[in-house]
């Protein structure tokens, strides 16, 4: 293993660089996925400094905030390690109280600014002195110029303050709180700001499963496991299996995540499976209930950047050219097919004008040829070939990086996370038409429409839902080859999040001359 993949887990600030690790070698991509959940943990001793330092007293004992605390993490991340604890007992308690109490190392605010500051200079490097690709945007204009204020570096330090993760959390629970389609079906645990600073927060304490448990999510939810592992469920968990299987769960998951971009302007930004618990219904044993935790990284949309959102995703699944190339423009990017392949996570070819504006018809047909002829060579390219396709490629993509809405990275980067847990779970739900229906609906419940406006807002969606009819055949069409070669004893076969995975690759390598790893488009 190399050095500096070794190196990895001494460090507390890389978790947010390693969910972007797909790109790195193997060893380092393995490193990096075990500072989700697998971090080293701070000793017993530290934490009772950090809880007199922040809080004025020890953690239990006399005098102590918790009457127990258990010394022991049940989790430790790059940034902090969660540790399980009882609150004192108060007058007109029925019950025993416990909580969730995260608690931030010490040193990782420096240890973040050097990771940033190392990974801004290789942006810099990558886009100056390597490979001339326009990449630098993402973080600054120059190596030390924007270092502590650019969009990127300013949201992942706002994973550091707890006080700001309890504030998201309670405004998350208030959205969900006032949508009555996932009110009941998904739930944030109550923050305690009594016993919560910067750097320690204790919040209602969760029994469940964790998405990340593929055989206990199963076993919880009477699926075959298709790992063939083990599975231990908690003994708080029901021995008879919940209803709905992993599509109850996949579906609400994917439908809150719609309405927080649609509808709501307020992004998680880090929903990996391990931040997704899944508990038996607190009123309705025998349902499933989804519990989202870790509220320290949300991206704020603004109104305009929501509208154009939703304008980009009904022209993508209408393959409507002229509608993308519209939004695209705007945000300082050109070729919207590959915008469209990139957001959707699916290859997608927009519909076209048979001629372009101005364009003559003979000039059209020679147009499509020299394409055809251009694909056509791409096959034997070499790979100095193709990298240099690449670099033209992405110049032409991004155009004008300076009109590139930021918020757009930590959207995409929400979406591949929630396509890496359908994915994993075999693909039980049509993700791309759910989050379609989502973004149609939701211009019909924009406030300050008058009713003509509104009345062609639902006519569109009404069009919009006959377009989505041949996206469902295509998912149907792929559960009943699955289903046929399973009950005919054959290998199953991919599920429709492994073909489109499959298919995107393919069109990495064919329009941008670059072989990405399947990890790429993993959760």
């Amino acid at each position: 293993m190399p050095p500096l993949a070794s190196a990895i887990s001494e460090h507390y600030g890389l978790q947010a660089i390693g969910a972007n690790a797909a790109f790195l070698p193997k060893p380092m991509q393995v490193k990096f996925a075990r500072l989700f959940d697998d971090a080293p943990q701070i000793p017993f001793s530290t934490v009772d400094q950090v809880f007199r330092s922040e809080l004025g007293r020890p953690p239990c004992g006399p005098g102590g905030v918790f009457e127990i605390f258990e010394e022991q993490a049940v989790a430790s991340a790059s940034i902090a390690q969660v540790h399980r604890a009882k609150l004192w007992p108060q007058p007109g308690d029925t019950e025993e109280k416990w909580v969730a109490v995260k608690v931030q190392k010490p040193d990782v605010a420096k240890q973040m600014e050097w990771d940033l500051g190392a990974y801004r200079a290789v942006m810099w490097m990558f886009e100056n002195w390597a490979f001339d690709l326009p990449v630098y945007f993402i973080v600054g204009d120059g190596i030390w110029a924007h270092a502590r204020s650019d969009f990127i570096s300013d949201h992942l330090r706002q994973e550091l303050d707890f006080v700001n993760e309890a504030n998201n959390a309670r405004k998350t629970a208030e959205f969900v709180a006032n949508e009555p389609r996932l009110a009941d079906s998904v739930y944030i645990p109550t923050v305690y700001p009594e016993y919560s600073t910067k750097k320690v927060m204790t919040a209602e304490w969760i029994e469940g499963v964790r998405l990340s448990d593929r055989p206990a999510i199963c076993a919880l939810m009477g699926e075959s496991n298709p790992l063939d592992l083990p599975s231990s469920l908690p003994a708080s968990m029901p021995t008879k299996p919940l209803r709905g299987g992993v599509k109850a769960i996949m579906q609400v998951m994917v439908e809150l995540f719609s309405a927080q971009m649609f509808n709501w302007g307020w992004v998680h930004c880090d929903p990996h499976p391990g931040n997704v618990i899944i508990r038996p219904h607190p009123s309705k044993p025998t349902r499933p209930q989804l519990v989202l935790i870790d509220h320290g990284l949300y991206v704020s949309v603004e109104e305009n950047f929501k509208r154009q959102w939703v304008e980009l995703w009904k022209g993508m699944l209408a393959g409507d050219f002229d509608s993308v190339e519209h939004v695209t423009k705007q945000w300082g990017m050109g070729l919207p097919d590959l915008v469209a392949s990139a957001t959707l996570m699916k290859p997608t070819r927009l519909r076209r004008p048979e001629m372009r504006k101005g364009e003559t018809k003979e000039a059209s047909i020679k147009r499509r040829e020299r394409e055809t002829a251009f694909q056509e060579k791409m096959k034997n390219m070499s790979q100095y070939e193709l990298s240099v396709l690449m670099k033209k490629r992405l110049k032409e993509f991004l155009t004008d990086t300076d009109r590139m809405p930021k918020a757009l990275i930590f959207l995409s980067r929400n979406m591949r996370m929630v396509q890496g847990n359908n994915q994993s779970l075999g693909s039980p739900v049509n993700r791309i038409k759910i989050t379609g229906f989502w973004a149609s609906r939701s211009l019909t419940q924009a406030p300050h429409l008058s009713f003509t406006q509104r009345l062609r807002e639902w006519w569109h969606y009404l069009v919009f839902r006959s377009v989505m009819f041949s996206l469902d055949l295509a998912f149907w069409k792929n559960k009943i080859s699955i289903w046929i070669r399973r009950h005919l004893g054959l290998r199953p076969g991919e599920g429709f999040e492994d073909e489109m995975e499959r298919t995107m690759r393919g069109l990495a390598k064919s329009n941008l001359g670059v072989d990405v790893s399947p990890s790429a488009f993993e959760g």
